[in-house]
């Protein structure tokens, strides 16, 4: 770090990169977003980096930069992120952290072995109501949990999207499928589920799926998942309790419009708000605490991150 600044590099340059956290870094107080890299040096340079290359390695020796958030396609997310935190690096890593929990253990080895931060950038992880909501399942508000339906329909990518192709680690349940098992295994307080059902489509002539819907069970309750790709936006998270149930709005893409929670119980109906926020920027913000050693900073705990690719695993393997 330079006179306690910060210093992030870039690997990769797509839209959440551009948009949503390179600003974020950019506007930090005692960070500086140092350098970026991409495959096309032009897509690089509208991060508004320092500098801006193609090639990575030297962004990973570049002595200025501190962390390096890895924004590449799925299946690079492991190999760059053991090269990062060899190298020194403190790393905050797309989701999924890894193509399967195989993967993440052998990221999570690699970070301990060199003391480096390891964290996935489960964005949605840092809005206040998704934190509020963990709270609440801890306080057991609703009584013990029975069942979850956790539902993400994300944008269709066009035919030449990454993510239509299962080699580059494409598809709906690594896509968006983590934001719901995560909230599933959050309410079940991270039990390993059994997986009881699976039906999954892929797209026409494609290798990875365009949709999969999963039945779990946990001990006494149960949960259904349902991940996919067809662009109709459908969101929603139900937990029900033995006391009630808990409901969100757009559970997992709220931000820069205000979010509801719903608290049903024998005593009433809550309904909580939340203002518009950049969960970008608390995390960047948050990461960079933690890079400072501020140990009240949030991160997703690598050990989460783990039981979301097991959970995965096991539906793809079912």
């Amino acid at each position: 770090m330079t006179a306690s600044v910060v210093g992030w590099g870039f690997l990769g340059a797509g839209h959440i990169a551009t948009a949503k956290v390179g600003p974020a870094v950019r506007s930090l107080d005692g960070a500086a977003l140092r350098a970026a890299a991409a495959r096309d040096r032009r897509r690089a340079a509208t991060l508004g980096a320092e500098s801006a290359t193609t090639d990575y390695a030297a962004l990973i020796g570049d002595a200025s930069v501190d962390v390096v958030y890895i924004a590449l396609h799925n299946s690079a997310h492991a190999f760059w992120a053991v090269r990062a935190l060899e190298a020194g690096k403190h790393v905050l890593c797309e989701k999924p952290l890894g193509l399967s929990a195989h993967e993440v253990r052998a990221m999570a080895r690699t970070a301990a072995a060199s003391g480096g931060l390891l964290v996935e950038a489960a964005w949605n992880r840092w809005h206040p109501r998704t934190r509020d909501l963990a709270h609440l399942l801890e306080q057991g508000v609703i009584g013990g949990i029975r069942h979850v339906e956790a539902v993400f329909d994300g944008a269709d990518p066009g035919p030449r999207d990454y993510r239509r192709d299962a080699a580059l680690g494409g598809g709906a349940l690594l896509d968006v499928g983590c934001y719901a098992a995560g909230a599933i295994l959050a309410a079940y307080g991270w039990a390993t589920p059994t997986v009881t059902g699976v039906r999954r489509d892929t797209w026409p002539g494609g290798s990875a799926d365009v949709r999969t819907h999963a039945e779990l069970r946990f001990g006494q309750g149960t949960a259904a998942l349902l991940a996919s790709l067809t662009g109709t936006g459908r969101e929603a998270l139900v937990i029900t309790g033995t006391d009630g149930a808990l409901r969100l709005d757009h559970p997992f893409t709220a931000g820069r419009e205000p979010a509801g929670l719903r608290v049903e119980t024998p005593r009433g109906t809550e309904v909580r708000r939340y203002p518009p926020v950049d969960p970008y920027a608390l995390m960047a913000a948050e990461m960079t605490r933690a890079v400072v050693g501020d140990r009240s900073a949030f991160l997703v705990p690598l050990d989460q991150s783990l039981a979301v690719a097991g959970t995965l695993d096991a539906i793809r393997e079912f």
